[in-house]
């Protein structure tokens, strides 16, 4: 089934567009906004609810009452955010473009993520551990994974 190539994000039923979540954890990382240029910087610093050996909420149905903050992301939000990595099924359906290969949608395999190098997990620290998040800045996350063979 490829509902994404078929139908708008605004026409998708809420289960598909809970399923274009592959689960990486990259939007689960704080990111810091400077003030002067606007420009977005990720850390390797995980919200405290993101599982660090799975890259999932460890409590996704209620992380909105713990996190306020916590971004809920719609059709009509993803286009004010300017922060989801360009990895993200959201943000490339949102500019036309296709699942990468590794997504679960297309392998039908949800270890795939983690194959493709495209989850944080081993790869971050909690925020409870990690200090000033000026000193945790890192472009990975920003950037593609390479594809591993």
């Amino acid at each position: 089934m490829t509902f994404w190539r078929t139908k708008t994000l605004t026409e998708m039923s809420k289960a598909e567009w809970e399923s274009l979540c592959d689960g990486c954890g990259r939007c689960c990382l704080h990111k810091l906004r400077d003030e002067d240029t606007d420009e977005v910087s990720f850390t390797n610093v995980a919200c405290r609810l993101l599982d660090l050996k799975t890259s999932r909420c460890s409590d996704y149905a209620n992380r909105r009452t713990k996190i306020p903050d916590c971004v809920q992301l719609t059709p009509r939000k993803l286009k004010t955010v300017d922060w989801l990595p360009p990895s993200c099924a959201y943000r490339r359906l949102g500019e036309g473009k296709d699942l990468p290969p590794w997504h679960p949608l297309i392998t039908g395999r949800a270890e795939s993520v983690a194959e493709a190098g495209a989850g944080v997990a081993g790869r971050v620290l909690s925020e409870r551990d990690a200090g000033p998040l000026e000193h945790h800045i890192v472009e990975w996350p920003g950037k593609l994974p390479r594809v591993r063979r």
